[in-house]
């Protein structure tokens, strides 16, 4: 039994860690090297990782034209973001400004050898082999002095210290209500099922004597 408590306790943890570090915004220091539009089919397992794919299927795919942006992280490996509307749907960043930001993409394009840095801010992941790609989402950029820059996650540090605080008031709470309304419950079901279980045995033996 303690075994699968914790085995239910660690999934539920790993599902809102994933969820939490998909949703919640990160930024990226990079160099803007190419801004394009691409067309895309969706109608796969994948359409969970792209916005405006309602009512796309395997038979039935939607075609829909994306907006990239192609970077270069610091280190010299290539990142590329797709830029999407989130308008009112999940996760709730409200953007509306896609066009604006690809603008901004494009006049930040740079060269190695005249390097202008930017802050990518940004949620999801990015992975190459999993059913033609899955792309960062970029929401917003900004010019900074260099790849060295620090940037600190104020939004993430406030925003997970209120949900552990929230968190762990509830888990007290329903400790609470536990301890005062349930586990008596359960004691006595258990205590009524011992007292039970003590007649029949009883009952047995008296017939077992005879």
């Amino acid at each position: 039994m303690t075994y699968i408590k914790w085995t239910f306790r660690l999934l539920v943890l790993l599902l809102v860690g994933g969820y939490f570090h998909y949703t919640l915004p990160q930024r990226d220091i990079v160099r803007v090297v190419s801004t394009y539009e691409e067309r895309q089919d969706f109608g796969g397992w994948s359409d969970i990782f792209w916005q405006n794919t309602t009512g796309a299927t395997a038979d039935q795919p939607v075609t829909r034209d994306v907006l990239f942006i192609q970077t270069v992280q610091p280190n010299g490996e290539p990142m590329v973001y797709r830029n999407q509307d989130t308008g009112w749907g999940m996760p709730l960043y409200f953007k509306f400004d896609t066009a604006d930001l690809q603008t901004e993409a494009a006049d930040a394009v740079s060269t190695s050898e005249a390097p202008e840095w930017v802050a990518i801010r940004h949620y999801g992941w990015r992975n190459t082999w999993l059913g033609g790609g899955i792309f960062p989402n970029a929401l917003s950029m900004k010019p900074v002095e260099g790849p060295d820059t620090r940037l600190i996650p104020w939004f993430n540090i406030v925003f997970l210290t209120v949900f552990v605080i929230i968190a762990l008031t509830l888990w007290r709470l329903w400790r609470n209500f536990r301890q005062a309304r349930i586990d008596p419950v359960i004691d006595e079901i258990e205590e009524t099922a011992d007292t039970a279980r003590t007649g029949i045995s009883g009952m047995i033996d008296r017939l077992r004597g005879r």
